[in-house]
């Protein structure tokens, strides 16, 4: 009977949701908590544990970061620390582009979309956490998951000044990003 009450109460609770777990350094310091979207974006949460596990975004800076608006992160292409910032944004990985998952989730502040060109199924590698609500967005990005640690590591995220939200001098870098299942 014992067996049975925990087998039933295992199919009944929820699973738990994917987290990523990241580390960030430079004039930020502290870790950021995501709980993956994991049934909104199942292709585009598959993606970025599989970078993550992987240790691709393991160094990779926030080089977009637009007061007000967000700041985004994962060129694991161009975007690694030491590597020639003026091409931090144009990259992603060598697996192919995602089909984009638009659902009803809404960017409020602490949601994670995925970055894109133009083309809505151009989502790769990079993606961005919302500092306040952006309407505009909602139906037009993936939101992929929303931070549920660390809001104050996020506002403290060094801001970018150059053209488009470009950080100039020293970005802030996610030094380590680990997944929790």
């Amino acid at each position: 009977m014992r067996n049975f009450l925990i087998a039933l109460l295992l199919t009944v609770s929820p699973a738990m949701a994917t987290q990523l777990e990241i580390l960030v350094d430079g004039q930020a310091s502290g870790t950021i908590v995501i709980e993956m979207a994991d049934d909104y974006a199942p292709g585009h949460v598959e993606r970025i544990v599989t970078l993550a596990e992987q240790g691709a975004y393991d160094g990779v800076v926030f080089h977009r970061v637009i007061p007000g608006f967000m700041a985004q992160t994962g060129d694991v292409e161009f975007g690694v620390l030491g590597a020639d910032m003026r091409y931090a944004g144009m990259g992603g990985s060598q697996l192919p582009d995602l089909k984009a998952e638009f659902s009803e989730l809404s960017f409020e502040r602490g949601a994670v979309g995925m970055a894109r060109s133009s083309n809505p199924d151009s989502a790769n590698s990079q993606f961005f956490i919302m500092f306040a609500p952006a309407p505009h967005l909602n139906g037009q990005y993936t939101i992929v998951g929303r931070v549920v640690e660390g809001l104050d590591i996020l506002d403290a995220i060094k801001l970018g000044t150059g053209a488009n939200g470009a950080v100039i001098g020293q970005p802030d870098v996610m030094s380590s990003v680990k997944v929790r299942r």
